[in-house]
């Protein structure tokens, strides 16, 4: 019998299938097995597609079959022929492969990978806020429950907001969850006033501006790339103020040869795997450290859980098939307002 995941809040109908008594776990994993060969072996196996969030450690970005941001992987993953998706994030990104793969077959290695913004906003809440503003659209970042996007009227993420915004009709009333530091952030950049839910991510919250401008003090030839996510103090010292897929680009394409990177430092992976003549610094934090700059609930994947997720397919996404038509419509109106995405740049 299957046990259920701790729901996250009373009301939640999404589920989380945890592994029964009998399925393998972390203290009888042989400590002699070679999990890369394991994973290889089951990825064949069970026609399985492997995706890691560009946050995830280099030995998981390394082993997947696609590395990105969370919408572009599970575009990615739903245009193949995978009857599997093995999702090495945290559990919004794995809802929404689910929601666009619901023939397949959806684990994710950790079920307690989940993410401060949606934690923030639990859809009972949600909906009162979004009920005593009837005459506003809710745009709600894509770093929400499947629950909160069900109830929002489009899904953004945090290269193609601006530009939904800026095409609304400039009477139309806005409501912007979860993320208060990017709704000030694209308040700022469209000049249109929004009610602003109050969540914070709690990496992107903790750099210092006064920490960045004295490490760029020893380092004058750096620039600074930032995330929307960090509050307006982080952004105003930055040279460039992008989504990750944006900040590798530029950080790609700029001739300069050191950077200073106010996201998640597993990013940097990428960069130096790209770039391997440039340098890469991780912003700091107040105390003048980077360890901010590790999101602990991306931390919580590793590669024996993503082993024992394929061998148990589980922990596995389930979504009921009302929620999960009713999450998507807002995904597809995004995708409807959106600007055409680039080749080279990834739709997240």
């Amino acid at each position: 019998m299957l046990k259920t995941g701790k729901p996250r809040n009373p009301n939640m109908t999404e589920t989380v299938i945890l592994p029964n008594e009998t399925a393998q776990s972390l203290s009888t994993l042989d400590p002699l097995l070679d999990v890369e060969a394991e994973v290889e072996r089951l990825r064949r196996e069970k026609n399985a597609v492997i995706l890691a969030h560009y946050y995830q450690e280099g030995e998981i970005q390394d082993l997947a079959d696609y590395v990105g941001d969370s919408l572009d992987l599970s575009r990615k993953a739903a245009a193949t022929d995978a009857d599997m998706i093995v999702f090495s994030g945290v559990r919004f990104m794995a809802e929404v492969a689910k929601i666009l793969s619901p023939q397949k077959t959806v684990v994710i290695p950790d079920a307690d990978a989940g993410c401060s913004l949606e934690d923030s906003c639990q859809a009972e809440a949600f909906k009162a806020w979004r009920d005593a503003h009837p005459d506003h659209i809710s745009l709600t970042y894509i770093n929400c429950s499947a629950e909160v996007k069900a109830l929002s009227d489009v899904i953004v993420t945090s290269s193609s907001a601006e530009h939904i915004i800026k095409n609304l009709p400039k009477d139309q009333p806005i409501l912007f969850a979860p993320d208060r530091h990017l709704g000030a952030y694209l308040q700022r950049k469209t000049g249109r006033d929004m009610v602003l839910w109050p969540g914070t991510c709690i990496v992107h919250e903790q750099f210092s501006a006064r920490e960045i401008t004295r490490l760029k003090s020893r380092h004058p030839g750096a620039l600074v790339a930032a995330h929307p996510e960090c509050p307006e103090s982080i952004v105003e010292v930055s040279d460039h103020v992008g989504s990750t897929s944006q900040i590798l680009k530029f950080v790609h394409d700029n001739p300069a040869k050191e950077f200073i990177v106010a996201t998640e430092q597993h990013i940097i992976h990428q960069m130096q795997k790209d770039s391997p003549d440039k340098t890469f610094l991780a912003a700091p934090g107040a105390d003048g450290g980077c360890n901010c700059a590790n999101c602990p609930y991306m931390a919580l994947n590793t590669l024996e859980k993503m082993y024992l997720a394929m061998a148990n397919e589980a922990p596995r996404i389930e979504l009921p098939e009302e929620l999960r038509i009713a999450a998507k419509k807002p995904l597809e109106r995004m995708l409807e307002l959106a600007p055409p995405a680039k080749p080279s740049q990834n739709a997240a």
